[in-house]
């Protein structure tokens, strides 16, 4: 008795049906428009991050008026608030470069999940270290109202009062980038580490 023919085999001229493509994975043109000017967002709100927090960092680097006048780096929280900023300034500017890759490439500088992840841990912590440097430089700026720096040399503490606002402007900037990149990492989580906006 003869065992019938395996079902891949062909008969009678007949061809092996083709196998479908693969259907690429695209994203529609409204998509990836939303995609950008939402990355666009988070550039301009980096940017605006750098300028007020490199601001901050050399008013209160500059903040020395003569040898009769108290400096910066005679107190720890001022030493602290051009600390923080420069330190936020050069993430902000790091972070300014990784946006406009990811606006030109349309895609993040790191694998997307990493990416992610990573701007959204280090925007919540420098933006806690903003803000904390930035009370601390607020709470011995009004100790010294009540005493005589101010009225002695009242330039150091005007210039004191410029950077410490200029941080927190800075800061406000980078909690909003904070908000937008906890948003790509909900949106992630939710997308099957796909991001969708």
């Amino acid at each position: 008795m003869r065992s019938p023919p395996p079902p891949s085999s062909l008969r009678n001229g007949e061809t092996s049906p083709r196998m479908a493509p693969a259907v690429p994975h695209f994203q529609s043109t409204v998509s990836v428009h939303k995609l950008r000017r939402f990355n666009t967002l988070i550039l301009v709100l980096r940017f605006s991050s750098f300028c007020f927090s490199l601001a901050a960092a050399i008013f209160m680097f500059t903040n020395s008026h003569g040898s009769s006048s108290p400096s910066w780096f005679d107190f720890e929280a001022f030493r602290f608030v051009l600390a923080a900023n420069a330190i936020v300034a050069l993430y902000s500017f790091a972070e300014m470069g990784a946006s406009i890759w990811e606006i030109l490439k349309g895609t993040t500088l790191f694998p997307e999940t990493v990416q992610v992840w990573f701007d959204f841990g280090h925007d919540q912590v420098f933006a806690y270290l903003l803000l904390s440097a930035n009370a601390a430089g607020t709470a011995l700026i009004r100790t010294f109202r009540g005493g005589e720096t101010c009225t002695v040399v009242n330039m150091f503490c005007v210039q004191s009062y410029i950077s410490i606002g200029l941080g927190f402007a800075g800061f406000l900037f980078l909690g909003f980038s904070s908000l937008l990149s906890g948003f790509r990492v909900v949106s992630l989580i939710i997308n099957g580490y796909r991001f969708h906006v």
